[in-house]
């Protein structure tokens, strides 16, 4: 239960969402490097203050828009396979991330103030794959991070190629092996 004049949901909501979509706007309409906060602001409807109170600053305004952004839609495909499910979830996340907006959201995650939420998001996938399938051997979300995710993101972000599909697969098969 909340306390009296508070609701759920209310004006601070949505005075975030406001930002949040003014941010989502401004880096579709131009470069991320020139959007500012009193853009930000003004797009908003809200002073800068209202943003540098809430966020400290652009940086942690903008990873914390790519980690609302970073949220699954939906639950990860079902193909009726363990490794299916993997291999689906893993060829998608490379796709959507090395993309331009990807590989910018990962960047931004990196400023967030809150350590481990990307890392947090991921895990959440992979266990509710694993979770689909009590009954056969497979690999810790852990290890699914370590040895497929990890060198996903590292590669997106710290070379000029992504992973190829194929290094994706061999990955997967590693991950599998006991």
């Amino acid at each position: 239960m909340t306390g009296p004049g508070l609701r759920p949901g209310g004006r601070s909501a949505r005075v975030q969402e406001s930002i949040h979509s003014a941010v989502r706007a401004l880096l579709e309409e131009q470069d991320r490097s020139t959007v500012t906060v009193p853009q930000i602001a003004a797009r908003a409807g809200v002073t800068p203050s209202t943003i540098y109170r809430r966020w400290g600053d652009l940086s942690a305004l903008l990873a914390d828009v790519a980690l609302a952004r970073m949220q699954p839609d939906s639950e990860p495909a079902n193909t009726g396979s363990l490794r299916g499910d993997v291999q689906a979830w893993a060829e998608q996340y490379l796709d959507e991330m090395s993309s331009e907006p990807g590989r910018n959201m990962l960047r931004d995650v990196q400023s967030s103030p809150t350590p481990g939420l990307c890392v947090t998001i991921i895990g959440g996938q992979l266990q509710m794959i694993l979770d689909r399938y009590p009954d056969q051997p497979k690999p810790g979300v852990d290890r699914l991070i370590n040895l497929m995710a990890a060198p996903t993101v590292f590669r997106i972000l710290f070379s000029p190629a992504p992973l190829e599909v194929e290094e994706l697969h061999r990955l997967i098969e590693i991950a599998f092996s006991q």
